[in-house]
């Protein structure tokens, strides 16, 4: 599959049920397949609910879209979308994201952003067990930051929200199929 063989999928599968991660891929591949189907699907990640470090949330952003092509055979691609944070070694949190794209043929392409520095609190309060979605809905003070706005939303104060700052990953993530000449061996 090609960059010009994408216009012609006809179902995408995003391993979340987060509205978020489901609009980001349908805003890419909306306009490079426009007649696809973007659907999400529940899967585990196989990482623990806030991974620490770039392997780890790649691991379950891989983990996420590979589950989610096993268990919809109809789909040609697959897509598995992960949060995290890492530790910095001056004592900081930074935030971290990834997308991963799987296709039926095994082949791989990943994208990564999302890199910020957290705030001191919000950092304590995920070394003490807490998501960052939920640590940034308590200093926040509001409720459904994951599935909405995203701590980078409210870190931007709205600049750029979750799905936004989704969007470019999953596009570095499509490289592969984009322009496959670069990538053969």
């Amino acid at each position: 599959m090609n960059g010009s063989a994408l216009e012609t999928l006809t179902l995408v599968i995003v391993g979340s049920e987060n509205p978020v991660k489901i609009a980001a891929v349908q805003a890419v591949l909306g306009r490079l397949a426009p007649n696809a189907t973007v659907r999400g699907i529940a899967v585990a990640s196989g990482v623990p609910d806030q991974p620490f470090g770039d392997e780890e949330t790649q691991a379950g952003a891989r983990q996420r879209a590979l589950s989610a092509l096993s268990q919809t055979p109809d789909a040609q691609l697959a897509v598995g979308l992960e949060g995290g944070v890492v530790e910095l070694p001056n004592g900081q949190m930074r935030s971290c994201a990834w997308a991963v794209v799987v296709d039926a043929h095994g082949a791989e392409g990943i994208g990564g952003s999302l890199s910020m520095p957290l705030p001191n609190r919000v950092a304590l309060r995920i070394r003490n067990g807490e998501e960052l979605g939920h640590a940034m809905d308590a200093e926040a003070q509001t409720v459904g930051t994951k599935h909405g706005r995203g701590a980078v939303g409210i870190l931007t104060a709205g600049l750029v929200d979750r799905q936004r700052a989704y969007e470019p990953m999953v596009a570095y993530a499509l490289a592969p199929w984009l322009a496959p000449a670069f990538y053969e061996a």
